[in-house]
């Protein structure tokens, strides 16, 4: 090595220390909450690991419930109490209500979907639109009897397989019950045809490609790079979803214009044409994006939450005999569950409150951050700062939960903490102006599926593993999928 290389190379490392230096003492000048000390350049990315709900967790034992991080050049807060969510979620939304906008979905414009929007006036209009006509208490009642038929479609997926003594799938079998209920609510059409077959290949890619860590979220100077080449995959897996409801819309314009005033509407995609005809309250471009994003946001954690409580059930013989013992009083010995018994069910539903307590389906919820620089629990968090509320660690609180890492649905039997953002210790799909949207048909598909795939079948493990044997290992990614996919082996009752 030459000697000007040996100088570059000499005051670089320089450079680096000296900006090292100079953020540990703008730290310690700071109100920033507390948090551990990174490494130059990366801050303190080499402690998130494969796992970050977990690591982040753990930190927070020595940090606190609100602490602050390096991750590259993005300053991160993390929450994770139920009083600083409430905080955030709920006393101060409005100041940590935007999004941070992971730069892989800034792909085909898809940054401009209701999900990523900034608070504005076309977010709400967007919201609006959504909680009305596509998952108000309305267009629930309305969708009873598709939501009944997709679980006998599910039931007679799973029958066939006892009677071909193969095993099942439990979270893809949930998968596809969940996508052709939406699909079917939205524009009258199951994604198991050929037409849609590229439709769902792109759908899985983008829901891999989405969990991966991207270096351009933490050094926003390398998006014009894209160096992992996330956003361009994005690209062409988006374009090509893109594309299909583009046929779709299309041909359902050729219908209307067709039929004239005889067209009578149908499903959410009539239902938003209307709008887009009729007010200016969405486009065309909204309504691509809203039909991506209904979909893309409401299947996978749903069948995600199943997979995990059939887990959870399956080694637990215990609860899994308590919950049959049930579904037999108030539906009838194996047949499938229907909206009306949710209600009579208290087992059942403590069980799906455990599962989502111990495995919430996207455990840091989605990023926020605040647009201006803010004050929370006596710290002061700089405008732009990304925000992330543990909700795994909030769910498994010693302070909260007695005996937090066991699977005790009995803990919710006598107590009024629900999911549905008024209970902080329990925030499985946030809270506050950005909760999901999709809960009101989460609650019901959930409980339909898992009661009555208990209800129906009864179920062992291949090869006569034993239920202790079960793994429970999580993969983190846009949703918390096991690592090790349920395979269990069901038998008509």
């Amino acid at each position: 090595m030459d000697l000007q290389m040996q100088v570059v190379y000499v005051l670089l490392a320089l450079a680096l220390g000296i900006i090292f230096i100079a953020r540990r003492v703008e730290k310690i000048g700071s109100k920033l909450p507390p948090g551990p000390w990174g490494l130059p350049v990366i801050g303190n990315l080499h402690q998130l690991g494969a796992k970050p709900h977990q690591s982040l967790a753990k930190l927070a034992l020595k940090y606190g419930p609100v602490m602050s991080l390096e991750l590259g050049q993005v300053t991160t807060i993390v929450i994770s109490s139920a009083a600083a969510a409430k905080q955030v979620l709920q006393k101060q939304d409005h100041l940590f209500a935007n999004r941070a906008v992971p730069d892989s979905v800034n792909a085909c414009n898809h940054a401009e979907s209701v999900i990523w929007l900034p608070l504005s006036p076309r977010w709400r209009d967007l919201r609006k639109v959504i909680n009305s006509e596509i998952f108000s208490g309305r267009k629930m009642e309305a969708s009873v009897f598709l939501r009944q038929q997709k679980v006998e479609e599910l039931s007679a997926d799973v029958r066939a397989s006892c009677e071909q003594g193969k095993g099942v799938l439990i979270g893809e079998a949930a998968f596809k019950t969940t996508l052709n209920l939406l699909s079917t609510m939205i524009f009258s059409m199951n994604l198991d045809s050929e037409k849609a077959r590229d439709f769902k290949r792109s759908f899985s890619k983008v829901m891999e490609l989405g969990g991966k860590p991207n270096m351009v979220d933490y050094f926003p100077w390398l998006r014009r790079f894209d160096p992992q080449g996330i956003r361009a995959q994005m690209e062409v897996e988006f374009s090509k979803m893109l594309a299909f409801l583009d046929s779709v819309i299309s041909e359902r314009l050729a219908l209307r214009a067709e039929q004239g005033s005889a067209y009578q509407n149908k499903d959410a995609l009539d239902t938003l044409l209307d709008i887009s005809e009729t007010s200016m309250e969405i486009n065309g471009e909204d309504i691509r994006q809203l039909l991506v994003g209904s979909l893309v946001a409401g299947t996978d954690t749903t069948s995600s939450v199943v997979e995990w409580a059939m887990s959870e059930i399956m080694k637990n013989r215990d609860i899994m005999f308590k919950a049959k013992d049930e579904l037999e009083r108030v539906a009838g010995k194996g047949k499938p569950i229907q909206d009306a018994d949710i209600a009579s069910l208290p087992y059942l539903k403590a069980v799906v409150k455990e599962t989502l307590r111990m495995h919430p389906p996207a455990p840091l919820l989605l990023p926020r951050k605040n647009v201006v620089e803010t004050e929370l629990c006596e710290y002061m968090i700089p405008k732009g700062a990304q925000i992330y509320v543990n909700a795994w660690a909030i769910g498994r609180d010693p302070g909260t939960w007695e005996d937090p890492e066991s699977f005790n649905p009995e803990r919710f039997l006598d107590s009024d903490v629900d999911f549905r953002g008024t209970d902080f210790e329990l925030i499985p799909f946030g809270a506050g102006r950005r909760i999901c949207p999709g809960l009101p048909l989460a609650f019901k598909m959930v409980h339909l599926m898992l009661g009555s795939l208990i209800n129906c079948f009864d179920w062992k493990l291949e090869g006569g593993a034993k239920p202790e044997d079960i793994d429970m290992d999580e993969k983190f990614g846009i949703t918390l999928q096991k690592t090790q996919p349920l395979h269990a082996i069901p038998s008509v009752i």
